[in-house]
């Protein structure tokens, strides 16, 4: 479970009783992994799954580093001291001497040839402060970088409509036995299924500037492509769309980003319970609806 959309950061905000009702559900679904960071809800996160998960190590919690927003406009910082702050704190909000997965927070690849941040992970793993490491990564040369680095977690962006990034990887992937969280599996809500060519956005939703109103319109015609995943016990679009992330064997978990109850057991309810996700006819059958389409992904 993912909490950038739950923490109300991404969207609208999210009522703090509404945030807690998602994680209790979540606990009682059986999820196993929940991924945050430092910066949602300026902490706030952090807290509220520390009051919740602190003592319950069944669960993995996943935070990430190296944003500073006590400034505006909001600033990378990797510096080794930065970091060591940094990790201090979420270690504190957390309620865990021992914190499962830390990540850098989409650095750049120049971030990583310097050595000083994936350093400072390394050391924390070294001393028992951290169990993995790793990098969120927004291109390939980071992740490659990363997987240099000896990075043992990367998070990367991968749906049914962008999927090059993992694609490219895979061999990087295989070799190294890197772990791959895939978050934006439903492109922030696009595949879902449900917006129409007209749709709009609230002010403060990261979305309202995300797209154009053109692309935005493109993109909506493309998710139809996704009629092609649904079958016998896929009966929608959205569980066509999880299916599709969780059937790459590249990827260690999905990242899904539930903003309350209902919603978190639709998608639960939605993925399926075990491989195989999706037929290879269906999959056959989209890659060609894609092509047809047009679509590069």
């Amino acid at each position: 479970m993912g909490t950038w959309g739950l923490c109300g950061d991404a969207y609208v905000p999210v009522p703090e009783f509404q945030q807690e009702k998602v994680i209790e559900r979540a606990c009682a679904l059986g999820m196993t992994l929940v991924e945050t960071a430092d910066v949602y809800g300026l902490g706030q996160m952090e807290s509220r799954l520390g009051e919740r998960l602190g003592a319950n190590e069944a669960v993995i919690i996943a935070t990430k580093l190296g944003t500073d927003r006590s400034e505006k406009p909001p600033r990378k910082r990797f510096s080794p001291e930065y970091l060591r702050t940094a990790f201090e704190k979420s270690r504190e909000r957390l309620k865990r001497q021992v914190v499962d997965i830390v990540l850098l927070h989409n650095p750049s690849a120049v971030t990583l040839e310097r050595d000083d941040a994936t350093g400072l992970l390394a050391e924390l793993k070294s001393t028992g402060a951290i169990r993995a490491w790793g990098v969120s990564a927004g291109s390939v040369e980071v992740a490659r970088r990363a997987i240099e680095r000896g990075a043992e977690v990367l998070s990367l962006a991968y749906n049914a409509l962008f999927s090059s990034d993992l694609v490219e990887l895979h061999a990087d992937v295989e070799k190294s036995g890197v772990g791959v969280l895939a978050h934006s599996a439903l492109g922030h809500g696009l595949l879902a299924g449900y917006w129409s060519l007209h749709r709009t956005f609230q002010q403060g939703d990261h979305r309202a500037e995300r797209w154009t109103s053109e692309d935005l319109r493109r993109r909506v015609q493309q998710v139809s492509a996704l009629r092609a995943l649904m079958g016998e016990d896929v009966t929608t679009i959205r569980g066509g769309a999880i299916r599709y992330v969780l059937s790459n064997s590249d990827v260690s978990s999905v990242i899904l980003g539930p903003r309350n109850a209902v919603q978190l057991d639709q998608l639960v309810r939605e993925s399926g319970k075990e491989p195989p996700y999706l037929t290879d006819e269906n999959l056959t059958k989209f890659a060609l609806r894609l092509e047809d389409l047009g679509v590069r992904r």
